[in-house]
């Protein structure tokens, strides 16, 4: 079940939803609008972002997601139709 991070100032990140449980993140870019999705993520760092709002969103991403040697990149999620 994801949970919606509050809303913070970002200039990379328009919207970052995480599972902590799963340790799964889907981050949404602005500049592509494009949602990837990120496997075993660090459950630590989730629960950071998710309760200390100093965190910065494009930091966690990017240290957490894109370059984390245990983070799995799924890729871009495709759209679900109905």
């Amino acid at each position: 079940m994801f949970i919606t991070v509050p809303t913070r100032t970002s200039s990379a990140i328009e919207e970052l939803k995480v599972d902590l449980l799963a340790r799964k993140v889907l981050a949404t870019f602005k500049d592509s609008g494009v949602t990837y999705e990120y496997d075993n993520v660090s459950a630590r760092q989730i629960a950071n972002v998710l309760f200390n709002p100093l965190v910065s969103l494009g930091f966690f991403v990017n240290q957490c997601c894109i370059n984390a040697d245990r983070t799995i990149d799924q890729g871009p999620v495709l759209p679900e139709f109905v």
